[in-house]
C-alpha cells in the first residue's frame, strides 16, 4: 500500500476511536512512558502538542514539565522545519500555523532538538521490523529527527494495531527507537 491510501486508513481508524478510549490510552501511554527511568531521568525533552485523534500528549507534556524535566515544543516554520521553544505551563502556550498549539516562549531554533535526551514524535505508524515512521506527509519531523543523535531515545506515540509491517518508505524516512502504543513500549532498534 503507499504511503497516501495507508494514511487514509489509519485516519479513518483514528476518526473512529471514541473521546473514551482516546481519554484511556492517553493515560496508557503517559503512565508507561513516565515508568520508564531513561524518561524519569532526560532533563531536556522534545516533545508534541498533540491536535485531534492523535495520542493525547497533554497530560504527558505536563507531568514532565511537573516532574523537573524542561519540555520544548516545536514551532512550525513556514519552511515546513521545526523551530523549538520550551513549555511553561499550560499558559504559555498560543495557535500557531493551523491552529496548532505552540509555546509563546523565545524560539530556540531548529538545533534545539539536538541537545534533548529524550525525544518523543508523532507517527501514523511505525514499521515494526524497520523502525520507520510514517507522518503526516510534511517531512518535519524526519528533519527534525536527522538532528538527534544515535543514542538519543527517540519515542513514537501510536494507538493500538499502528505499529505494523510494511510502512512504506523514501530515502528521507527517519527511524525511531521505540514506539509507544496503549498496550506497551516496544523497542524497534
Amino acid at each position: 500500500m503507499d504511503k497516501m491510501n495507508l494514511r487514509r486508513e489509519l485516519d479513518a481508524a483514528r476518526a473512529s476511536l471514541s473521546p473514551e478510549q482516546l481519554r484511556a490510552n492517553a493515560i496508557k501511554v503517559r503512565e508507561t512512558l513516565l515508568g520508564q527511568p531513561w524518561v524519569q531521568m532526560a532533563g531536556l525533552v522534545a516533545c508534541y502538542w498533540s491536535t485531534g485523534s492523535e495520542p493525547d500528549t497533554h497530560g504527558l507534556v505536563f507531568a514532565l514539565w511537573k516532574h523537573g524535566a524542561t519540555v520544548i515544543l516545536p514551532v512550525l516554520r513556514t519552511d515546513n522545519d521545526l523551530d523549538w521553544a520550551v513549555y511553561d505551563g499550560p499558559d504559555t502556550l498560543a495557535p500557531g500555523r493551523y491552529g496548532i498549539m505552540e509555546p509563546v516562549d523565545t524560539r530556540r531554533g531548529v538545533e534545539a532538538v539536538r541537545t534533548a535526551a529524550l525525544v518523543i514524535v508523532p507517527a501514523l505508524a511505525v514499521d515494526r521490523k524497520t523502525g520507520v515512521r510514517l507522518g503526516r506527509g510534511g517531512g518535519s519531523y524526519d528533519r527534525a529527527l536527522a538532528r538527534v543523535g544515535p543514542n538519543v531515545p527517540t519515542v513514537a506515540l501510536l494507538h493500538d494495531g499502528e505499529l505494523i509491517d510494511g510502512v512504506p518508505s523514501e530515502p528521507h524516512d527517519r527511524q525511531v527507537r521505540y514506539a509507544m502504543t496503549p498496550e506497551g513500549l516496544t523497542s524497534l532498534m
